[in-house]
């Protein structure tokens, strides 16, 4: 019985276990139960048995994948010199989703507050040793220390604004965002709830700010692309290297990268040819193709102009590639693969960089020369009542005047607590006349009675005229000219007539809505009334914090005596712009030391430049080619700048003195100037004439210093003597007018003997079609369009009418007169090899045309008046090379000194350089010659240069009086 018992408990015992194997609910709740105690007995020991020591060995381990950027190529001359080349250096990188990964918090003014605090700590450190942090935002501070765009044109600056508010049509922007001021975007970004960067404009100094803005723009435009790291400050010391190493604890995100940073042998030569490199603009990216947009990213450094920028795609180099671990504090703790990146080609020039520094150094002991001859100790001066523009004179007070106006001394340092003696006794003069000027300014318009504006005095007219062009016209757009009706009476009252006054005009403007009220606020205005107390409310304002207006009351205060040369002078000291000399300084503060002597002996040294003083002249251009090939030798834009303070961490200081300053630095002389070629183009005039048949090579033409067959009647430029009786290689020889505008009226007849000026026009445009000159010449950097004349037939053919050249132009039209007729795609490139010198492209300048037309003999016409030019002209008598050449002079106005150009080649039996050259407002186009024959010694004898070039303004020969 207990057998059985025993049995039956078994036979249940097997039938449960049976049931249990067979069931999927019991083992899954077994499965359940034995995972669940391996998982609690695991965290257990995980959080309470090793809990500590993970606590403090903490780290978050996160997989990381970045680029790494290629070496850029080197620029070359084309004997293989170096201009442009890389340097290793450090960069403080801050990596974005490491600093977010590391916040706990999700509220954005508390993010805020870390990450302004690491940059805050950063920027201390940088600073410290020495170094800047990057400066690549849109705006900057000007000298008054206001917010402004650094945008040069109204597109430019609404895309700019659209970038920042994210939008990627300029057209999706309000009419508000349109209209806000740089000031306006700064407080946006600053204080905006949901974009802004969290930082205290009312406790926070301007500079500051904007440094900030800088680092945190920057970070922004990377935050799309996880994990990629933004370059906070680029070629840093080993000491601001070693410094952030040493934070690395509290500097989370914040590491010391490895970079390469660009650098330029002897800038200022090459600066416009070359340009310079900087991180790539919003704008910019989006400009390239879907395919570009593959290889560049917004954190890129790229050419942002000349060569660099056009040849950016040869000289970037291939990313390469490179996987890590990093912990919470951005620190590799692991690389899982990296791919090396590949070198960017390298670019050799045709330029010889020997010729290029001499001719660069000509042009500016000449301009030097030329400012010294014409400068006069006076303050003030009026060209009204000079005849003829070779006795102007430049007074000495636009000299002192234009350290300010362009930007030399730094008026916005007068009023730091470490302002020196002259700084502020110059401020202390200033700043009551501001308050005075605008209050004047403030009363002439409430008037309803004030004077018409040709009844001002010269000071009153010159705020009138800046009230009404400059800042509600121009900077503002208050007033709106694209709705002004200029053929309205009332418009031509004031604006040509000068017979009523600005409150008359402006109240008219308003009646005829030409106003544009948005510009003023937010605010409705009932009546005309609210709206002109509303503009003069805005003016009162804004004058008071204008850099532009305070640069017309220090005109006008230097002009006036109130504030004198010698403080002016002294200020160059206290400011660092030239070396400390305590002698001069003090003789200059009291007085024993005169101002005008001691300008013109720095001027004579090269101390000060004619770029620094930007009078008339300071500026010049010079291009040289070989017409066997036309490739390009030199071309020289005179003044240069650094390129190297604008690469890599931009020198935003000098930055905005040469985007703001008179000499107009960054406009290249030689490839974007366009001035009328005078009489350089009576070559091209001579072979129309001789190839149309309308004159031969025996063909004498009268000159009686006045053409009477048009009227009015145009004059040689000898009247009122004349030539007499010349044939082609004589009118050449002399530049006789007379001669070429006879050719032009010919070419202008019918065969009835009629004259029509168009008929004439189209010969002259078929002929200067032929030479090229209804295009770009084809050097490889920005190049203004050229214009072919399409007036006047008889003017145009000495080349006035509207002709409108720059010097490349005009370099390869003197090329191919040199060559007998082989018109050139001049070009700056010779060649790209790879990084290791292997030949990748060879570049040959393409022949466009050949003058076939063109008959041996018209050449040699036309090259025997040149030479002829050369032989009988003093500029060239001790030449032991034969020349070719023509002077040529583009009148800007009465009141302005002429341009003037020389172009020529050398040697006259077998021409191996075509020579252009042009000074802006340079008198004399003798002094043009000068320089063409100069830059023929310093090529063909290297030697030479030694002689012609010393360092100093250089002695002038007699100016001429022909052209």
């Amino acid at each position: 019985m207990q057998v059985n018992l025993f049995r039956n408990i078994w036979d249940r015992i097997k039938e449960a276990g049976a049931y249990l194997l067979n069931s999927r609910l019991v083992m899954l709740i077994l499965v359940f139960c034995l995972s669940s105690s391996i998982l609690i007995g695991r965290l257990f020991y995980l959080q309470i048995v090793k809990g500590e020591d993970y606590l403090q060995n903490y780290e978050l381990s996160i997989r990381r994948t970045s680029t790494i950027q290629g070496t850029r190529g080197n620029i070359y001359d084309r004997n293989g010199e170096l201009l442009a080349y890389n340097k290793l250096a450090y960069s403080v990188t801050i990596n974005l989703s490491t600093v977010e990964n590391a916040i706990t918090t999700t509220r954005r003014a508390e993010k805020n507050q870390e990450i302004n605090r690491i940059l805050d700590k950063v920027l201390s450190i940088v600073e410290e040793h020495g170094d800047s942090v990057i400066s690549s935002f849109g705006i900057v501070l000007d000298s008054a220390g206001e917010y402004q765009f650094t945008q040069t044109s109204e597109t430019q600056r609404l895309r700019f604004i659209a970038d920042v508010y994210g939008k990627a049509k300029i057209d999706q922007l309000t009419k508000k965002q349109k209209n806000q001021t740089a000031a306006d975007v700064i407080h946006y970004l600053c204080s905006d709830e949901r974009y802004g960067y969290g930082l205290d404009e009312s406790s926070l100094d301007a500079a500051y700010i904007l440094k900030m803005i800088n680092m945190r723009y920057a970070m922004n435009l990377n935050s799309f692309q996880q994990y990629i790291d933004t370059t906070l400050a680029s070629d840093v010391s080993d000491e601001t290297a070693a410094a952030i190493m040493e934070n690395k604890d509290i500097l989370t995100g914040i590491d010391i990268t490895e970079d390469s940073v660009r650098k330029y042998t002897d800038a200022e030569y090459f600066a416009s040819i070359i340009g310079y490199t900087g991180q790539i603009s919003q704008e910019e990216y989006d400009a390239l193709s879907e395919d570009d947009k593959k290889r560049y990213s917004l954190s890129d450094t790229v050419g942002k102009a000349g060569l660099e920028q056009t040849f950016d795609s040869v000289l970037q180099g291939t990313k390469g590639k490179t996987t890590v671990y990093v912990d919470n504090l951005g620190r590799v703790t692991d690389t899982v693969s990296r791919k090396e990146p590949e070198a960017g080609n390298d670019v050799y020039l045709t330029i010889d960089k020997n010729l290029q520094e001499n001719t660069y150094k000509l042009l500016e002991e000449k301009v030097a020369g030329i400012v010294l001859a014409k400068l006069q100790n006076v303050l003030t001066y009026d060209p009204s009542n000079v005849s003829d523009s070779k006795n102007l004179i430049i007074p000495v007070g636009d000299a002192y005047y234009n350290l300010i106006g362009n930007s030399i001394i730094d008026t916005g340092h007068f009023v730091k607590d470490d302002a020196k003696t002259a700084e502020k006794a110059v401020y202390s003069i200033f700043q009551p006349k501001r308050e005075e000027a605008v209050a004047a300014i403030i009363a002439q318009m409430q008037n309803k009675d004030a004077a018409a504006y040709k009844d001002l005095d010269d000071e009153m007219k010159g705020y009138m005229d800046y009230v009404c062009d400059t800042v509600l016209t121009k900077n503002t757009g208050i007033l709106n000219s694209d709705l002004i009706d200029k053929n309205d009476d009332t418009y031509i009252s004031w604006a040509k007539d000068e017979v009523i006054s600005l409150y008359t005009y402006l109240n008219y403007a308003i009646s005829k809505n030409w106003i544009d009220t948005t510009k003023l606020g937010e605010n409705s205005y009932s009546s005309s009334e609210e709206i002109y107390q509303e503009i003069l409310n805005y003016l009162q304002d804004y004058l008071k914090n204008d850099s532009s207006f305070d640069k017309l009351l220090y005109e006008n205060l230097i002009k006036s005596g109130s504030v004198t040369g010698n403080q002016v002078c002294a200020i160059l000291y206290e400011q660092g712009v030239l070396p400390m000399d305590e002698s001069a300084y003090n003789g200059l503060l009291s007085g024993s030391i005169g101002a005008f002597s001691w300008l013109t002996g720095k001027i004579q040294n090269l101390e000060i430049t004619p770029g620094q003083l930007a009078l008339e002249p300071c500026s010049a251009g010079a291009v040289v080619t070989d017409p066997k090939t036309g490739k390009v030798l030199a071309c020289v834009s005179y003044p240069g700048y650094d390129n190297n303070r604008l690469s890599n961490v931009m020198d935003t200081d000098y930055y905005v003195q040469l985007s703001t300053g008179l000499s107009r630095t960054f406009y290249n002389r030689a490839t974007q100037e366009k001035t009328a070629p005078g009489s350089t183009y009576k070559m091209m005039s001579s072979v129309a004439g001789l190839t149309e048949g309308v004159i031969g090579g025996g063909t004498y033409l009268p000159c009686t210093g006045e053409f009477d067959k048009i009227t009015p009647s145009p004059k040689c430029w000898i009247y009122p003597s004349a030539h007499g009786s010349l044939n082609v290689v004589g009118a050449i020889q002399h530049s006789c007018n007379d001669f070429f505008y006879e050719v032009g009226y010919r070419l202008g007849q019918d065969e009835n003997g009629n004259y029509d000026s168009s008929v004439g026009l189209e010969k002259l445009e078929k002929y200067a079609s032929m030479f090229g000159l209804d295009e770009t010449s084809g050097v490889e950097i920005p190049e203004s369009d050229p214009q072919i004349s399409d007036t006047d037939a008889v003017r145009s053919a000495i080349g006035q009418g509207t002709n409108n050249y720059t010097v490349s132009q005009l370099n390869r039209y003197v090329t191919a007169v040199a060559n007998r007729g082989t018109v050139y795609k001049l070009s700056l490139v010779g060649k790209t090899t790879d990084a290791d010198g292997k030949l990748i492209k060879e570049y040959e300048p393409e022949v466009v045309n050949q003058m076939d037309e063109v008959s041996s003999s018209t050449w040699d016409l036309v090259h025997n008046g040149m030479e002829s030019m050369v032989k009988n002209s003093s500029v060239f008598s001790k030449m032991e090379i034969a020349m070719g050449g023509k002077t040529g002079t583009a009148q800007q106005s009465k009141v302005h000194p002429d341009h003037v150009l020389f172009a020529g080649y050398a040697p006259a039996d077998d021409p191996q350089i075509a020579i252009t050259v042009r000074i802006a407002n340079g008198y004399s186009s003798n002094y043009a010659a000068e320089i063409g024959r100069d830059i023929t010694k310093v090529y063909f004898d290297a030697n030479a240069a030694k002689d012609l070039i010393t360092g100093k303004a250089s002695s002038l020969g007699k100016a001429g009086s022909g052209d």
